[in-house]
């Protein structure tokens, strides 16, 4: 059989492209923030990782463009080799402190930082446990794990269920390495782990900690993130961290004890053979920790934005699972039904991330709404105006009605 049929076979995207309502790979010709043009139109964009808006702040814009004129628009190598430029050491440190940790590691983007850092750790004999919505990159690392070492290796657990956690660690040799990796924030759902729970547990089974903290820096905490805000920060011995998200930039870091790093830093292949992150990528960073340090008022503001918006939908009906963070579900059950609800909004102006299996379990397809903290009071009563008017539409649309007529992309 030809490798490439498999290629030919797959239409589903040309169906939803037929109906109408295929909701991804939408182009942006201009970003404003709050605001981009899409399709030639201005639209809300409620569908962001930029939870500060700082991707738009003319300091960090100034800060990056001072960089890309004084060390050129690459490093030409990895950190091993010749791409350590003083300003990656300069961050590394800046990280360090920001997290209450002895030493951090750059890598060049967010989905190799957990790759990069699972990997290395788990040896024969040692054992990974993740829960069940854990971020692909993490299973990804997983799965190189299970490649070098095996599938025993790998244990999953079920999503935020510490009594099932507590059932795995427990079948497990008492003098193995273990290392439980959670996200701190997950991604579609916005909830939290329960973090106080989790480490009884480690400190019980004599396990390390890892928490992929991607989407709770700058977010919780004055920024610092899920184990700050628990009190528990020295009980997450490795926090990893994305600067796709509130810090404007691309990358990531890994923070933990300085023997823990300098480990990583000489046995992560994902680091050891990459480029490093560019030095205008790195000052973005610099400049958006300065901001968030000095700037808390951005958290208390994400706050007040996503209790306003969760509180209307479930008054209108919407099914909103309770939450704190600004990212905000609604569930609808399933793909069709998601990419036509998708539509309406994008009709009105109004852009949101529509989420379907495998990024979450089948019937609990959703539209994964998400805020920046320089969201206008405007622009949320407008998006809430639209769910409004559209709450008794979408009670009536059915994946069986394909009568349903979605506007041409």
């Amino acid at each position: 059989m030809d490798l490439f049929n498999k290629c030919k076979m797959f239409v589903r995207h040309e169906e939803v492209r037929d109906l109408g309502c295929y909701p991804y790979f939408c182009a942006i010709s201009e970003n404003n923030g709050p605001v981009v043009i899409m399709e030639g139109k201005e639209v809300i964009m409620a569908g962001t990782n930029n939870y500060l808006g700082l991707t738009d702040d003319m300091r960090v814009k100034e800060a990056t463009r001072d960089a890309l004129m004084k060390y050129g628009t690459g490093c030409s190598g990895s950190r091993l080799m010749n791409g350590s430029f003083t300003i990656h050491a300069e961050l590394e440190e800046m990280l360090a402190d920001f997290m209450d940790k002895e030493a951090a590691l750059l890598f060049s983007t967010g989905f190799q930082t957990n790759q990069g850092a699972i990997v290395p750790m788990i040896g024969r004999k040692d054992y990974l446990l993740c829960d069940r919505e854990n971020h692909s990159s993490i299973f990804q690392g997983a799965m190189v794990v299970k490649g070098i070492v095996g599938k025993d290796a790998i244990i999953k657990y079920r999503h935020n269920d510490m009594a099932d956690l507590e059932k795995k660690l427990s079948r497990l040799p008492e003098d193995a390495g273990k290392l439980i990796v959670t996200d701190g924030v997950f991604s579609m759902l916005g909830d939290i782990v329960n973090m106080p729970v989790l480490v009884e547990l480690a400190k019980k089974y004599k396990a390390r900690v890892m928490i992929d903290d991607a989407h709770g820096l700058g977010v919780l905490c004055k920024g610092r993130g899920t184990a700050h805000s628990f009190g528990l920060n020295d009980n997450a011995d490795i926090i990893m961290g994305t600067f796709s998200k509130s810090f404007a930039s691309q990358g990531g870091f890994v923070a933990a004890d300085r023997y823990v790093i300098d480990y990583i830093k000489h046995h992560s292949p994902a680091f050891i053979f990459s480029a490093s992150m560019t030095p205008a990528q790195v000052t973005t960073v610099k400049k958006s920790l300065e901001i968030i340090k000095e700037e808390p008022e951005r958290t208390q503001r994400l706050y007040e934005i996503q209790k306003k918006v969760r509180d209307e939908l479930k008054h209108m009906g919407y099914d909103v699972p309770d939450g704190v963070t600004p990212i905000i579900p609604v569930i609808i059950g399933d793909d069709l039904t998601t990419f036509r609800i998708w539509q309406l909004l994008f009709d009105k102006g109004i852009y949101v991330n529509a989420v379907i299996s495998p990024a979450v379990p089948k019937g609990q397809q959703l539209l994964r709404l998400s805020f920046m903290s320089t969201h206008e009071d405007g622009h949320i009563d407008y998006l809430l105006k639209v769910f409004e008017e559209i709450a008794e539409k979408c009670k009536n649309i059915r994946s069986d009605n394909y009568q349903y007529e979605c506007r041409a992309m």
